[in-house]
C-alpha cells in the first residue's frame, strides 16, 4: 500500500549513502538512486545535496523525510491495528523520559498489562524531544512527559504533579534539616543530570530567577542515568537535584533523604501526551487509575 520509494528514501537517510542503502535493501545501487530521483521529480524538489562528498539533506529534503517517517509510522500502525483486531490483541508503545522511567510509571504499566491479558505494552526510554518526534511520526502511541508544549497536534491528560528536591544520603548533615539554602548548596559537591534533561533545565531556570548560575555551584559529575545518580548519592559521593517521584522507592526504604531548597519551588506536571487523532480514552483513564493504585504502595 505504501510506495516502496518512501521506504527506499528512509533507508538512504538512515544509512547515509545510496550504496549502503542498496546493500540493506538487497537491491542494486542504481535502483535506489532511481527511487530517490523519481520522488524528487514527482515533488519537484531536491532531497539530498550530493556535492559535499556525503549525502546532506536539503531544507526541502528534511521536510520530505519528516513526512515520509510519518507516513511509514501511520502505515505500520494501521497494519498492526488490523492484525491486533483479528487476534483481539491491543499493542501499545509508550515512550517515557528518563525521569519517568525511574518513577512508578513502569510498575503501573506492568500492572495494567497483567490485568489485561490481551494487551502487549512496549516501553521506550528517550529524551523528551525525541519522544515528541516519535509521537508525531506514529512510532509511539503515548509519551509520559514532564510539562507540556503548545503543539496543536498533541493533547495531554495529567497523570500527576511532581516537584524537584535536593536528594542526599541519610548520613549527610543535610538529612537532619528541614530545608537548605542556596548558599549552603553552593558548598556541596553536586551530581546532576545532563544539560539537555528537563530536570536540569528546570533547576537552571529557577537559579536564574534568583540571579544565580549553575556555574556558581560545584558540579563534580554529570550523569544521564538516574539510577546511577541515586546510587552515588546513597554512597555519599555528592548531592543532587532530582524529581521526588524518581526517589519514591529509596524514600520508602530510607536509602535517600529529600528536602526542599529555599526559594526554589520547582513544581511541574507529569502528563500523558497523545496525538489529536488518538481515540482510546478509556485506555488513558485506565492507565491513570493503574498509576494512582501503584502510588498507594509507596505511602
Amino acid at each position: 500500500m505504501l510506495d516502496n520509494r518512501v521506504y527506499t528514501l528512509l533507508k538512504v537517510y538512515e544509512c547515509g549513502s545510496f550504496v549502503a542503502a542498496a546493500r540493506e535493501l538487497n537491491v542494486t545501487q542504481p535502483a535506489v538512486s532511481q527511487h530517490v530521483k523519481a520522488l524528487e521529480e514527482e515533488l519537484n524538489a531536491t532531497i539530498f545535496d550530493r556535492g559535499r562528498g556525503k549525502l546532506v539533506l536539503t531544507k526541502e529534503g528534511a521536510e520530505i523525510v519528516k513526512c515520509a517517517q510519518k507516513l511509514a509510522g501511520i502505515y505500520a500502525s494501521l497494519r498492526q491495528s488490523l492484525t491486533d483486531g483479528a487476534a483481539q490483541v491491543t499493542r501499545l508503545t509508550v515512550g517515557v523520559t528518563h525521569t519517568a522511567e525511574s518513577n512508578p510509571i513502569a510498575e503501573a504499566l506492568a500492572s495494567y498489562g497483567s490485568r489485561n491479558p490481551g494487551v502487549n505494552i512496549k516501553m521506550i526510554t528517550d529524551a523528551i524531544s525525541n519522544l515528541y518526534a516519535m509521537l508525531k511520526s506514529y512510532e509511539i502511541d503515548l509519551a509520559i512527559v514532564e510539562g507540556r508544549t503548545n503543539d496543536p497536534e498533541l493533547r495531554y491528560m495529567m497523570l500527576d504533579t511532581d516537584y524537584l528536591v535536593l536528594a542526599v544520603s541519610p548520613d549527610h548533615p543535610f538529612a537532619k534539616k528541614g530545608m537548605v539554602t542556596l548558599n549552603e548548596l553552593k558548598r556541596e559537591r553536586m551530581i546532576l543530570r545532563l544539560p539537555n534533561s528537563g530536570t536540569r533545565n528546570l533547576f537552571v531556570a529557577h537559579l536564574e530567577s534568583n540571579n544565580m548560575s549553575i556555574e556558581d555551584f560545584d558540579v563534580i559529575l554529570e550523569v544521564d542515568n538516574i539510577a546511577t545518580i541515586k546510587d552515588l548519592i546513597r554512597r555519599d559521593f555528592g548531592v543532587s537535584i532530582l524529581a521526588r517521584s524518581a526517589c519514591l522507592d529509596e524514600l520508602k526504604k530510607g536509602k535517600i533523604v529529600t528536602l526542599p531548597v529555599e526559594n526554589l519551588s520547582m513544581m511541574r506536571e507529569i502528563n500523558i501526551a497523545y496525538r489529536s487523532d488518538f481515540e482510546q480514552f478509556e485506555l488513558l483513564r485506565d492507565l491513570v487509575k493503574s498509576y494512582n493504585e501503584t502510588l498507594k504502595l509507596y505511602k
